[in-house]
């Protein structure tokens, strides 16, 4: 298994968006892309000596707009802390790096724990912030009042319609229940084939570890069959995700991207 996914079942298309990574010299973000031996893993280290020139594929000219198509980032993770001081220091830099990118961050809207870490990294370095939280949870999480949008939302199923809509892509920081059951639902839509959204694990320490194992376990036991697509990335490192998420966001067709109205609305 490569280290930039976990769980993949292969894609040979849209070679152009990989492509578009290597002339960029985002080497790191198609590092875990495609497994050994692939032929279009070839294809791309084939056509490497040319991508120091302009780079054409056929028709579709490879420049810095295909790879502008992450512009907003949901980022899931917990109210607290954890006992790694690692955690912290990845929610701070991570917002730190999605503002110095212009990658605006869509997260829970509390002020504590990591989302606050994240958040607040965020808005100090200049990015812009989205919160979304549910009526209930304002003073419990102390939703934070510092960021440009702070969306109060009746119940939970709203705010997460909303965080699915305003992102491009999701992360997965440490986190506990809550963050868990966002990130399954995001994947389970993914996987019934109702948008293609990049989906990262950031595992911090390790920290996704065992949920990696259960998904690799499910597969084992035929519950997660051959013909349902989990599509996961993963990064270890806070200075991966976004080359990684531009990657998986490039190799995506546009009408994949967006639930389904009739989905959005059960929502």
């Amino acid at each position: 298994m490569d280290e930039g996914r976990t769980s993949v079942a292969p894609e040979t298309g849209h070679i152009a968006g990989l492509l578009c990574v290597e002339f960029l010299h985002l080497k790191t973000a198609y590092s875990g892309f495609l497994p050994h031996p692939h032929p279009a893993r070839q294809k791309i280290f084939a056509l490497k000596p040319a991508l120091a020139r302009s780079l054409d594929l056929g028709s579709a000219r490879c420049d810095i707009d295909a790879m502008s198509t992450i512009k907003t980032v949901c980022v899931y993770c917990g109210s607290g802390p954890g006992t790694n001081p690692r955690f912290m220091e990845s929610a701070t830099a991570l917002g730190k790096v999605l503002a110095e990118n212009n990658v605006g961050l869509v997260y829970g809207g509390g002020s504590i724990g990591l989302m606050g870490a994240v958040a607040k990294a965020t808005l100090d370095h200049g990015g812009r912030v989205t919160g979304i939280i549910p009526d209930f949870l304002t003073k419990r999480e102390n939703a934070l009042g510092r960021v440009q949008e702070l969306i109060v939302t009746a119940d939970m199923h709203e705010r997460k319609r909303l965080m699915f809509e305003r992102s491009d892509a999701f992360v997965a920081l440490p986190g506990g229940i809550g963050t868990l059951e966002e990130l399954v639902e995001q994947l389970t839509w993914q996987q019934l084939g109702r948008h293609s959204k990049p989906i990262l694990l950031a595992d911090i320490e390790g920290f996704w570890a065992p949920f990696i194992e259960l998904i690799a376990h499910m597969r084992t036991t035929a519950f997660i069959r051959p013909t349902l697509h989990v599509d996961l990335l993963k990064a270890e490192r806070v200075e991966d995700i976004l080359p990684r998420l531009r990657a998986a966001a490039a190799a995506a067709p546009d009408d994949t991207k967006q639930l389904a109205p009739d989905v959005a609305r059960r929502l």
